[in-house]
């Protein structure tokens, strides 16, 4: 399943952006199936916007995206849960655990609700590897932000996918955290041939990269 843009411009920063070059807004762009997208932009110029646009969180913006065949503006409620269940998962950058629920129960919570991948066994062999599972049994409000960034990234990885979309998934990693956590993602992508965009800030490179883009 390929995601295309067409001529998208999130209304909010048009005038903004239209004062600059860029190698995703308001040009027509292809991510093909498969591919491991890396999208780079200081603060302030969208990246978090882009995220929530593709997982059509955002309506504010002119221009086409579709999912496949799947026009976002288009697309039925049951059409967008079935997308969300079975083709993209997703780390968001403010994360968006429930505070009040432990670090399992979060990552067990999206596993349930969405067409299962693993079972429930995974979940310890993931925060083994991430190096978390000590605090699996801990109410997610009171882990660091690092440890809640890997409870996200262990509980986005519960469900099928076929796009991984990540939002500066390790800006509260170090460096030995943040490569258990690629290691991690990377096989998951490479075992299911999914397709990865990864918003970052820095020059980095975590993954091989087929393209890097710059908002």
């Amino acid at each position: 399943m390929d995601i295309v843009m067409q001529q998208v411009l999130p209304l909010p920063l048009k005038d903004k952006l239209l004062k600059k070059p860029s190698d995703v807004w308001n040009t027509s762009r292809v991510f093909g199936q498969g591919k491991w997208i890396k999208i780079k932009a200081p603060s302030g110029t969208g990246k978090t916007t882009l995220v929530h646009m593709l997982y059509r969180l955002r309506h504010d913006y002119e221009g086409r995206i579709s999912w496949g065949d799947h026009l976002l503006t288009s697309i039925t409620a049951a059409g967008l849960a079935s997308l969300r269940q079975q083709k993209i998962s997703i780390v968001f950058q403010d994360l968006r655990l429930f505070p009040h629920l432990t670090a399992r129960e979060n990552i067990e919570l999206k596993r349930v609700l969405q067409t299962p991948y693993y079972n429930t066994e995974m979940i310890d062999e993931m925060a083994e590897e991430l190096g978390i599972t000590h605090i699996l049994h801990q109410r997610a409000g009171l882990c660091s932000y690092g440890e809640q960034q890997r409870v996200a990234i262990i509980r986005s990885l519960m469900q099928p996918f076929e796009w991984l979309i990540m939002d500066e998934p390790f800006s509260h990693l170090d460096r030995a955290n943040t490569a258990k956590a690629v290691a991690l993602i990377a096989r998951e992508c490479s075992k299911r041939k999914a397709g990865m965009v990864i918003t970052d800030l820095d020059e980095d490179q975590h993954f091989a990269y087929t393209d890097e883009l710059t908002l």
